[in-house]
């Protein structure tokens, strides 16, 4: 009881603090998922992409056979992306305009990254790269095609996006993912 009594106040801050953070300008737009884009170094990726008005899906119709799974740590085990279902041989697409920047085989598999810009990334494995590095790709372009191996299970294609290096839920940029509301409790 004596507990309860004592952090009662600390709980009570906490969810105002967080209550002020989910009702902010920012916030009610839509542009509070991963910080402000007001020069702190911090950026929203949201605001950098639009939430589900400039990327589409690589794969159609998409069917997600495993989700992100966040690591506890940088280098701690996760899946850093999604695996989408796609038979082998089908078209994969640029999910935005963007630059091709690798394509090839990493560790046996092959391999395509395009640049989005603004510290976004793309990558798509097991694939047969159609392009060059250095090609300009429009929006659902065919960046290459669905292979086998790797990771990924049978007729899949893991899609991976990184925001200034760290690896994001592409679901955010696909705008698959709601807002959190928090709901009274107690």
């Amino acid at each position: 009881m004596f507990l309860r009594r004592r952090f009662r106040p600390v709980v009570a801050a906490a969810a105002l603090a967080v209550a002020a953070a989910v009702l902010t300008p920012a916030a009610a737009s839509g542009d509070g998922i991963r910080g402000s884009a007001s020069g702190d170094g911090i950026h929203s990726s949201s605001a950098v992409a639009g939430v589900g008005s400039a990327w589409q899906w690589p794969i159609a119709p998409p069917r997600i056979v495993a989700p992100f799974v966040a690591p506890a740590h940088e280098y701690g085990p996760g899946h850093r992306g999604i695996d989408l279902a796609a038979p082998e041989g089908s078209d994969v697409h640029s999910p935005a305009p963007g630059v091709v920047a690798f394509a090839g085989s990493v560790a046996g598999r092959g391999v395509i990254t395009v640049d989005h810009g603004d510290g976004l990334v793309s990558t798509f494995e097991p694939v047969v790269p159609g392009l060059a590095i250095g090609t300009v790709v429009d929006a659902g372009a065919v960046v290459g095609t669905v292979a086998s191996g790797g990771h990924t299970p049978a007729d899949a294609v893991h899609f991976g996006v990184r925001e200034y290096g760290e690896y994001i839920n592409p679901m955010l940029l696909l705008g698959g993912i709601e807002r959190a509301v928090l709901l009274p409790c107690c």
